[in-house]
């Protein structure tokens, strides 16, 4: 892809991210509204179809025709405006994801209530309650339905739901996740949010949890009349950016995620406990790592650099190597090459997937030479 056209995809996202075009105007980043287009690129042409193909890959659609919407309102002339058939593709599409929002938001709100009559209650984690963040939550990239439940919950949720499934995965008894299909939808039950790369992150996961299910740290989400109840913005921002870092070294992540995490943090900054939040970081050995995806957050998605607890300016360049992988490996490891699952089996399998990871590793070891041989011997072992 075009360094111009990855430019244009960075700025629209930019502007779609963020309510007010003037947001990043405080912060350090390089990164500007919809002006910068015509001061930066002036008469350069675009190709649209890779800037699409790049939102499509990191799933954040919706908040690039956000980008698109608000800075053609403020255009005085034709020039490397979205071709028509593209555009109105784009809006079908976003359109489209609409109506899955507002279905799936209705599932929720139904399944939650089932639950409940049943005496099972649970957290709603990540997805549909995130969006809440944004500006226009229909306009996020749906997923799965995450329900987090405490021990005894669990096991009754699980016994509740499996006959009402039309498939029900094999149960991952160590990390207490069991998936299923209900209807055109994907329920997820977590007796646990730990993640396969540190027992230290996995103590902090565990205090958030237990924050939430024995100290009242929830907070909710009215959907269209029943009472969501989702983790704290305190204890979530730790679910969240744990969740992120499980998929970033082990499977891949996408922009989407990263941005769910800037929403969550600047809708909340004025009621989170930084000095909770940075103690729960240092005891969990994240803070370089976090640092990077802020500079991240502010240098690259324009987040301003007040809303992003401590940021630090020296973690540029590893922002920029982060970018790299996650634009690499695409949402969810969309573009990462999984041949070899339906190639190999047995044990020829596990040496060709362990060898892979060795790879990832080594790369990521380059980004957070400390960290990343750490997170891959845990990863390993808890694969053995």
């Amino acid at each position: 892809m075009s360094t111009n056209n990855q430019e244009l995809f960075f700025e629209l996202l930019r502007t779609g991210l963020w309510e007010n075009t003037t947001v990043h105007d405080s912060s350090t980043s390089e990164a500007a509204g919809p002006s910068a287009w015509f001061t930066i690129h002036g008469s350069v042409n675009f190709d649209w179809n890779e800037v699409y193909q790049l939102a499509e890959e990191q799933s954040v659609i919706g908040l690039v025709l956000a980008g698109i919407e608000k800075t053609n309102t403020n255009r005085t002339d034709n020039t490397n405006r979205v071709p028509q058939e593209l555009l109105l593709q784009w809006i079908g599409e976003v359109q489209i994801l609409e109506q899955q929002n507002k279905a799936m938001n209705l599932f929720i709100a139904e399944l939650i209530e089932k639950l409940r009559n049943a005496d099972i209650y649970t957290l709603l984690v990540k997805g549909q309650g995130i969006a809440q963040c944004y500006e226009r939550p229909l306009w996020r990239a749906c997923g799965d339905v995450d329900l987090l439940l405490s021990a005894d919950n669990y096991e009754k949720a699980k016994s509740f739901l499996t006959p009402l499934a039309n498939h029900v995965d094999p149960e991952e008894r160590v990390m207490k996740h069991l998936g299923m299909t209900m209807g055109e939808w994907i329920v997820e039950l977590h007796g646990t949010m730990h993640t396969e790369i540190s027992p230290k992150v996995n103590r902090g996961v565990d205090e958030a949890q237990d924050a939430c299910f024995k100290s009242g740290g929830v907070r909710s989400w009215n959907n269209s009349g029943t009472n969501i109840l989702l983790p704290s913005p305190d204890n979530d921002l730790i679910l969240v950016f744990t969740h992120i870092l499980e998929h970033f070294f082990v499977e891949g992540v996408g922009l989407r995620q990263v941005c769910d995490w800037c929403r969550l943090l600047w809708t909340y900054r004025s009621e989170l406990d930084l000095q909770l939040l940075e103690s729960r970081i240092r005891k969990m050995g994240l803070m370089s790592i976090w640092k990077a995806f802020g500079a991240l957050a502010v240098d690259v998605l324009g987040m301003p650099k007040e809303a992003m607890p401590f940021y630090d300016a020296r973690y540029k360049s590893k922002c920029v190597r982060v970018l790299e992988r996650i634009l690499k490996s695409g949402n969810m490891g969309h573009n990462n090459d999984l041949s070899y699952h339906e190639k190999y089996s047995g044990l020829t399998y596990k040496l060709v997937a362990l060898w892979r990871r060795m790879k990832d590793f080594a790369g990521f070891t380059r980004i957070f030479p400390i960290d990343a041989p750490k997170f891959f011997v845990h990863y390993v072992f808890s694969k053995i």
